[in-house]
């Protein structure tokens, strides 16, 4: 018998009537309804997430301790907030090359290598905040040219590298709040060309002449760091809080300016050339030192021995020449 939600009134009525039996037509056959990243337990989304339309994956929460297999080369939105991940290895999101953003909060992330984030040159965010990351190695975000907006808020970052960021032509946000950073290496902010938002707040900058490059670009950049009137730093020894507003160009002409690259390279020119000029200095003097003894040695062997005057018997000292009795008396000894 068919089913009677499948059929319509006019089948059933024939149904009813007619002497033969009539076959209603089948049903179409349901199509998956499906996500393209399938429902939890499909090959196309891990079995620990749950995934959605345009391409979310959905891991947040989930005590994982390591990024979950099996995402999806469409992959747009990746949220791994709220778990254990305490290490990123080489390639850890191999092939969701697609992803625009990733969030990795919230996991006391200690470790990540250099090359956790190959593959994904289209990613645009990345949340780092709220983990204990303690230094990040150089190259780390070289991979993420598309970057647009980077958080490391709320970790332990107490030096923070130029070689750690490289050049990121298009992030325009970058958030340092809550770390440990006393200062900024020079360069850091040279790579980022386009950023409008800095965030730097909870940091115990240090009033010293490791300040003067953070001093200077904030003063260049007054926009993107729209909190620098309320970042302050604490002078060693005085334990007195000041704003790095505060600090014109003048206040550092003490410190000892950094090189610039044609000092550099004059230095590396130039040293390897006065060492071996040095070099060439003491071997000259050696063969020189070294001639001079030689012929000094021929001389002696060159000059006649001079014979001792004769003398007496054993015993007795040499005749005076000049006194004719001792001459005599030596003679008659003989």
């Amino acid at each position: 018998m068919p089913n009677a939600s499948a059929v319509s009134w006019p089948q059933l009525w024939l149904l009813l009537l007619s002497p033969w039996p009539v076959r209603a037509p089948a049903p179409a056959a349901a199509t998956p309804t499906g996500t393209p990243m399938g429902s939890p337990g499909s090959s196309a989304c891990p079995e620990a997430c749950a995934c959605a339309p345009g391409g979310q994956v959905n891991c947040s929460g989930r005590a994982l301790s390591e990024v979950p297999d099996g995402l999806s080369p469409r992959a747009r939105d990746l949220l791994l907030d709220r778990n254990r991940v305490r290490a990123l290895p080489p390639g850890a999101f191999a092939g969701a090359g697609a992803l625009l953003r990733l969030d990795l909060r919230d996991n006391g992330l200690r470790r990540v290598h250099a090359r956790a984030f190959w593959g994904l040159g289209a990613l645009q965010r990345l949340d780092l905040g709220a983990n204990q990351l303690e230094a990040l190695a150089p190259g780390t975000f070289s991979a993420l040219r598309a970057l647009r907006s980077l958080s490391l808020a709320g970790n332990r970052l107490a030096r923070l590298e130029p070689e750690a960021l490289g050049a990121l032509p298009l992030l325009r946000a970058l958030s340092l709040r809550d770390n440990e950073l006393s200062a900024l290496a020079p360069g850091l902010l040279a790579g980022l060309p386009a950023l409008r938002a800095l965030r730097l707040r909870g940091n115990p900058w240090a009033c010293g002449c490791a300040l003067r490059p953070l001093c200077a670009w904030l003063r260049a950049h007054p926009r993107p760091a729209p909190e620098a009137e309320t970042l302050l730093c604490v002078s060693p020894g005085r334990l007195t809080l000041r704003p790095l507003t505060a600090f014109p160009d003048a206040a550092f002409s003490h410190c000892a300016r950094p090189l610039a690259p044609r000092d550099l390279l004059v230095i590396y020119a130039l040293g390897p050339l006065c060492f071996l000029a040095s070099l060439a200095a003491c071997l000259a003097l050696g063969v020189v030192v070294t001639a001079c003894r030689a012929r000094r040695q021929r001389a002696a062997a060159r000059a006649p021995r001079r014979r001792p005057p004769s003398a007496g018997p054993r015993g007795a000292p040499p005749a005076d020449p000049g006194n004719p009795a001792a001459a005599a008396a030596a003679a008659a000894g003989t």
